[in-house]
């Protein structure tokens, strides 16, 4: 459980404040606060640990060659989560009774750093908090739905221009992936007269009550690698396209659980070439770069819902097990050295499940294996159908 508080401790907490000679609570103005919080802190190695699940602690870095240098950040991101820093508040107010449906939302324009001002009445709260979306070219992909539930917001994301051959005829193209997301849902909130739980601060001559509140990740991290063996030049680049399929459309921001609604989730990726096949993190001056294989590598980052229908963090405590129905497949769109263009497919639905809130994910393919096209079209060969575009029926070493 430490873990997994140093991990979580993305705490929005909320300084509540109040004078005793009023009825309503003030809450303290935070460009005066004093107050210090703990650091936000997302450690992949920490949040991708399924000790708890699989009895056995995930070395992701020990499976990631692909690496991830500047080049890959000015791609893609940093490989890890980013902690935000502005965020939005939704107050759902029950009267004298906890834990009712909600009939009205009060929702606060965003505000930064990790304390909140406003009025509350006696009685009890609901409290939504989640990280305002910030993009380089301000363009986001999510889409957040506060309108058909006041108990629940969701939020999902739209499809992209680029088609996917799984979900069809339902969805016929890719999804844009989301953003990162982070919620915390608190319910019951009790703000009462007698002032439990407030402690007095002097110096202000206020009454203070601090919620702690466990920002969770709702979106969930993926990291790809498809490993050339023997490539010897045959696929000379990647078109940048990709696609995962499976995923969920959405998530409920209040709960933490993927929507039903299975989409292929489009992204981008990159081929490097020569790569030794060593751990992620090995420094460039280690001696056992010079005696690994060496192997072409198409890599990329992927943000995703997760599963359908699933609740990751309900996975590790064991109250919401594993029911996922889906097939995931791994597209990846390559061009040959004859100029010919391929889109080559893999099963990648063990990989997926078992790492339900993100991971690395590895195929390889021995290229001595694979023929090269002949004539263009994006689907030359499928490494999961099998079904070669020339009539014959091929199976791929991976």
């Amino acid at each position: 459980m430490k873990k997994l508080l140093y991990i979580f401790v993305f705490s929005a907490l909320m300084s509540i404040v109040g004078c005793m000679r009023e009825p309503e609570l003030h809450l303290y103005e935070p460009q005066t606060s004093e107050h210090s919080f703990p650091l936000i802190d997302l450690d992949l190695e920490v949040y991708w640990d399924y000790e708890m699940t699989f009895d056995v602690k995930y070395d992701w870095k020990a499976e990631w060659y692909y690496g991830w240098d500047q080049t890959d950040i000015d791609m893609f991101g940093e490989i890890g989560y980013t902690p935000p820093s502005v965020f939005n508040l939704r107050r759902y107010f029950t009267g004298d009774v906890p834990n009712l449906p909600h009939t009205q939302v009060i929702a606060s324009p965003p505000f930064s750093g990790t304390h909140f001002q406003d009025r509350f009445e006696w009685g009890f709260w609901d409290i939504l908090v989640w990280n305002e979306v910030r993009t380089i070219d301000g363009v986001q992909s999510l889409i957040f739905d506060e309108q058909t539930s006041l108990d629940s917001v969701i939020a999902y994301t739209n499809p992209s221009m680029y088609r996917s051959r799984y979900n069809a005829p339902l969805y016929t193209h890719a999804f844009w992936a989301p953003e990162p997301l982070f919620s915390a849902y608190e319910r019951g909130i009790e703000i009462n007269r007698n002032l439990d739980g407030f402690v007095y601060d002097a110096s202000r001559n206020v009454w203070i009550r601090t919620l702690d509140m466990v920002m969770y990740p709702i979106t969930y991290i993926y990291l790809t690698q498809v490993i050339l063996h023997n490539n010897n030049g045959r696929i000379a680049q990647t078109e940048g396209n990709a696609v995962l399929s499976g995923m969920a459309r959405s998530t409920n921001m209040n709960t933490g659980t993927a929507g039903n609604d299975a989409i292929s989730v489009y992204y981008n990726n990159n081929l490097k070439q020569n790569c030794a096949l060593v751990p992620y993190g090995t420094p460039e001056n280690d001696p056992s770069r010079l005696i690994a294989e060496k192997a072409d590598i198409i890599g990329g980052r992927l943000m995703t819902f997760g599963m359908c229908g699933q609740t990751p963090r309900g996975i590790d405590n064991g109250t919401a097990p594993l029911t996922d129905k889906q097939r995931h497949y791994l597209d990846v769109t390559v061009q040959f050295n004859n100029g010919m263009d391929s889109t080559i497919v893999f099963d990648v639905t063990d990989q997926v499940r078992k790492h339900y809130k993100g991971g690395v994910i590895t195929v390889e393919l021995n290229m001595d294996t694979v023929p090269i096209p002949v004539r263009p079209g994006g689907s030359g060969f499928d490494a999961v159908v099998k079904d070669f575009e020339d009539g014959g029926t091929y199976e791929f070493d991976m």
